[in-house]
């Protein structure tokens, strides 16, 4: 199914590279795109000796309005230039709260964009928000390093393949993005040799082959470093410039955690990840 519909979180600081991405990945895709900025409200706690002064809530109510309202006008004017067919929106949620006033928007959508964390420029929540869209919104998402990135329409493309469903599931909602590659990479990590017959991921390429698309299999067996490093290597290595993966995680108590390889790429990625859940 082609992709025609873009949901992007706007970043509250820096130069928006999620929202660029996007943008032109709209372009490249003839997409309507969505442009979402989060209003962060501020938590009163139950534990408080004395109750917070009143200008002092409304003065962080309007500050944080502000960041939004800002980042929402700064999207508007890069959609204007990059003639996308766009709108934007902001969802107000309290900090540490639930999140289904960002997942509404979320959901009636074919892919959500959003910007990995940035160490120097924090923002409330942000790890806990691109897990939660990845787990409770049942849509794929885009994530795009905070430094942003080169190429807009993946050429070189690297699809990690374990056979789990989640793996699947982003090939699945890869589709219009591989159709468009030049060069597509199915790595299979194995921490052991198997003594199945034939080669791991041979099916898969079969599949995407069907598709009319060129695709190498490449398997690496007991790798010397872990799942995400060997992942990152392969990157850097072969200057892919984007990665298709399945992302893997539970809930515990209304707390996301990551497995730990999805995590450690989404801290050190250096190209978009595609995933899916």
């Amino acid at each position: 199914m082609p992709i025609k519909d873009i949901l992007t979180v706007l970043d509250l600081a820096g130069d928006q590279p999620a929202a660029k991405y996007a943008l032109e990945f709209g372009r490249t895709h003839d997409a309507h795109v969505t442009g979402l900025a989060v209003s962060f409200e501020p938590v009163v706690p139950a534990f408080a000796a004395a109750p917070m002064p009143v200008d002092y809530l409304q003065a962080a109510h309007e500050q944080a309005i502000a960041a939004a309202n800002e980042a929402k006008k700064e999207f508007d004017e890069l959609a204007r230039l990059a003639a996308v067919n766009s709108e934007s929106r902001v969802a107000e949620i309290l900090t540490g709260g639930p999140l289904e006033n960002v997942l509404v928007h979320c959901r009636p959508t074919d892919l959500v964009v959003v910007g990995q964390a940035n160490p120097d420029q924090p923002e409330p929540m942000r790890e806990l928000l691109i897990e939660t869209i990845l787990f409770e919104s049942g849509v794929p998402v885009l994530l795009v390093p905070y430094i942003g990135s080169k190429a807009f329409q993946p050429k070189n493309v690297l699809v990690g393949w374990d056979g789990s469903s989640t793996a699947t599931r982003a090939i699945h909602a890869a589709l219009p993005v591989l159709e468009k590659a030049d060069k597509i990479t199915l790595l299979v990590i194995e921490k052991k040799a198997t003594t199945a017959q034939g080669q791991p991921g041979a099916d898969v390429a079969n599949y995407l082959a069907r598709h009319n698309m060129d695709v190498t299999v490449e398997v690496i067996t007991n790798p010397q470093a872990g799942i995400a490093d060997t992942v990152l290597n392969h990157v850097s290595d072969n200057g892919n410039d984007l990665v298709v993966m399945g992302g893997y995680g539970h809930s515990r108590m209304r707390e996301f955690l990551f497995g730990g390889a999805t995590r450690e790429i989404l801290e050190a990625m250096t190209v978009p990840v595609l995933m899916a859940h």
